[in-house]
């Protein structure tokens, strides 16, 4: 018991002893005393209760009262705390004031929603790039203000891995990248980037490569034309032409090649206007076996399954040149006497198509860049297979075109599996349809 709360009872206990003593000398009644004692000893506490209670109701605009045992010690300790509760919410509302001043002056957009997707706050960019006005959009539903299909999609969804891009809704010249992290219960914090120069950087860099590549492929179908002319009538030319002449050939061909690669992500960039159409999976990867068999000169030993035979909503054009890929890289980087295999398969209701070999592998470091433009993991060994570096992106894009994604498992020294992986909703079985 703390020395406040003894100093108290004892009081209590010499009151007690007082009007009973008093009681009994100067009236003769010491149970009567007693209780006229007690009764005026809770009138004194119920004032003192009710006292606190006031000037708890009024805060601190009044002078705090003075009263004497346990009740001072009572008053003093709640004056004590209220201070420090006020010095805390002083400290709390600088530091949210120098958050809120910090935000303001971020060129980003902040913008913070709740669980049930109501905006709570934004800083000013906010403002300037979705056109928010303060107060009354507080309390908002965001999907209502930012009416975009795109966004309200992206944010049902609340798969927030990969940032979304779409213009702003004041000014679509303005293209705003949304960046959405969930926080506390499903609260979501919602930054916004303004990529617009990217963006045109990034349209001037496909516009380049297209007007380039198409610019080269006229005056470099010429030269290879002229060197395999000149090729045909080489008895009749120096001895020593015919090494430059087959190092001129061979480099158009591989600059042929390269345009080619180029143009094809040039068309799979920019869009396409034509529909998806059924394709016969069969056919067409046995073509590509025949290719690949073609391509090795019975040198590797190359084998086609096919677990379910199905048709596929596509591009024909561009699986083929995403599969292809795949088989000749398996043919060209694995030697002599290997094994290249090609399987079709169905697997959690999605399709795959991988392509295993047992050739020299990949080391871990690279696979994570595989699929960048010009990024080779052995570039002496990509130049003397004739490799342009932009086989692997040229699939990463179809497969994006198709909603798929591409999956690389390897060990050096002992081989590698490529896999492409397609939605369900883009297969149908043929059997199928033969009953229907």
């Amino acid at each position: 018991m703390s020395p406040v709360w003894r100093r108290e009872l004892r009081r209590l206990v010499y009151l007690l002893i007082l009007a009973v003593g008093c009681g009994y000398v100067f009236f003769d009644r010491p149970l009567e005393a007693l209780c006229l004692m007690m009764g005026a000893y809770i009138t004194w506490q119920w004032l003192q209760l009710y006292r606190l209670h006031r000037w708890l109701d009024q805060g601190q605009t009044t002078v705090l009262p003075r009263t004497l045992g346990i009740w001072g010690a009572i008053f003093t300790e709640n004056q004590r705390l209220q201070q420090s509760n006020i010095k805390h919410q002083q400290r709390l509302q600088a530091i949210i004031n120098r958050i809120q001043d910090s935000t303001a002056a971020l060129q980003d957009s902040v913008l913070m929603v709740d669980a049930s997707g109501a905006l709570e706050f934004w800083n000013q960019a906010a403002q300037n790039y979705l056109g928010l006005r303060n107060p009354v959009d507080i309390g908002q539903p965001i999907t209502n203000l930012i009416r975009t299909p795109e966004f309200k999609a992206y944010f049902d969804k609340a798969d927030y891995q990969e940032p979304l891009t779409i213009r702003s809704p004041i000014n679509p010249r303005i293209y705003l990248q949304f960046n959405i992290t969930l926080f506390g219960r499903k609260d979501r914090l919602i930054l916004i980037h303004d990529i617009t120069r990217l963006k045109q950087l990034e349209e001037m860099r496909k516009d380049f490569v297209a007007n380039v590549s198409h610019e080269l492929r006229t005056p470099l179908t010429v030269i290879a034309g002229y060197v395999e002319t000149m090729q045909a009538a080489s008895e009749m030319l120096p001895p020593r032409w015919g090494r430059m002449l087959q190092q001129m050939s061979e480099q158009s061909h591989r600059m042929e090649n390269l345009l080619k690669d180029l143009l094809m992500l040039s068309r799979l960039e920019t869009g396409k206007t034509e529909q998806p159409q059924p394709i016969e999976l069969q056919p067409l990867l046995e073509a590509i076996r025949r290719d690949a068999a073609s391509l090795s000169s019975s040198k590797h030993t190359i084998t086609l399954t096919i677990d379910q035979d199905q048709k596929m909503m596509g591009f024909y054009n561009e699986l083929r040149s995403a599969f292809s890929n795949l088989v000749f890289n398996a043919v060209k980087y694995t030697p002599e006497g290997g094994d290249v295999t090609l399987r079709w398969y169905t697997e959690g209701g999605k399709g795959h198509f991988s392509v295993s070999d047992n050739g020299i592998g990949i080391a871990q470091h690279h696979i994570p860049r595989l699929t960048e433009r010009f990024y080779r993991a052995d570039p002496s060994r990509s130049i003397a297979t004739g490799g342009t570096g932009l086989g692997l992106a040229i699939v990463k894009h179809v497969l994006l075109h198709h909603d798929g994604e591409l999956k690389i498992s390897s060990i050096e020294g002992k081989g590698s599996t490529f896999t492409c992986v397609f939605p369900a909703a883009c297969l149908s079985d043929n059997r199928d349809e033969a009953n229907q």
